[in-house]
């Protein structure tokens, strides 16, 4: 007669009978840009540093949002589904993974980034732009700069009365005003403008510009797949038209501003801007931080 049950279920080695062999972990080193994950957190990045903190050797792994988490060195992680162990960098290796850490430690206009430093309390002296888009370009690349500066950049909602507003401002020692201007080229109103609000205090005020119609063509138009902006006939808003070259929808001012939007996104650093623009910003900001 067969026992259907078959032998005695707990006879022989039952803790474990039934279960696969936890694999080993295959040692690799944690150089720059390998891709890991790390098993308790499903966190996926990859490795942008290794330090020694509290006396435990840490990775760092970026993920592909750009956020960056640490996580003790050693096992716990997968590299494409195999376990790893991660060792701390040897030679070539570390000096190539010191190398890309400087790198990282640039900020977005490529200047040193000073980490865990307080805004400076604001400066007398201000930065001007015309509209809210120059603003939020500045922002994004020299933001961390102006910070540690103590630079407050102001909106001035076009230049038509300059003049008026550099007198408002009072300039003066310690008051020192820089303004970037659209379009700023020979012959221009714009270049009439400048002229005429120069007179006011130029020892105190330096008014530069580029030359671009809109600060829009200050980036690159290889970021947006474009060799070069595109000409916009004068019967149409330069804007608009714009919009209407790449495809995007440009019949309310929530089009424009949704395409600025995708437009900024694509600047990830100062790279990413025609130079044109570059040195007149660090050329304000080297103005309106210069001491007395």
């Amino acid at each position: 007669m067969n026992d259907r049950y078959g032998n005695d279920v707990l006879s022989g080695d039952w803790r474990s009978s039934g279960r696969l062999a936890r694999p080993t972990s295959r040692p690799i080193e944690a150089r720059h840009g390998t891709v890991v994950e790390d098993v308790e957190t499903g966190w996926v990045g990859a490795v942008v540093g290794v330090e020694k903190a509290g006396g435990v050797h840490v990775v760092h792994l970026e993920d592909r949002r750009g956020k960056v988490r640490a996580f003790p060195l050693g096992a716990g992680f997968l590299q494409d589904g195999t376990p790893v162990a991660l060792t701390a960098p040897k030679g070539a290796q570390r000096a190539a993974l010191a190398k890309a850490e400087e790198a990282a430690s640039r900020t977005a206009s490529g200047s040193v980034a000073v980490r865990d430093a307080r805004a400076r309390v604001a400066r007398g002296s201000r930065i001007f732009v015309e509209g809210r888009h120059d603003a939020e370009l500045v922002e994004k690349v020299w933001g961390h700069d102006l910070r540690i500066e103590g630079v407050v950049v102001e909106m001035l909602d076009g230049v038509d009365d300059l003049a008026a507003v550099i007198r408002d401002f009072s300039p003066g020692r310690g008051r020192r005003m820089g303004v970037l201007v659209d379009h700023l080229v020979p012959g221009t109103k714009e270049s009439r403008i400048v002229e005429k609000a120069n007179r006011v205090a130029p020892e105190h005020v330096l008014v530069v510009g580029h030359p671009y119609v809109d600060v829009w063509q200050s980036v690159r138009p290889q970021r947006l797949g474009m060799q070069t902006w595109p000409q916009i006939p004068r019967s149409m808003e330069w804007k608009r038209g714009i919009c209407a070259h790449l495809g995007w929808p440009h019949d309310s001012q929530a089009d424009i501003a949704r395409a600025w939007k995708q437009i900024l996104g694509t600047v990830r650093s100062y790279a990413d801007l025609e130079p044109s623009l570059l040195g007149r910003v660090e050329e304000l900001i080297d103005f309106v931080t210069a001491e007395g």
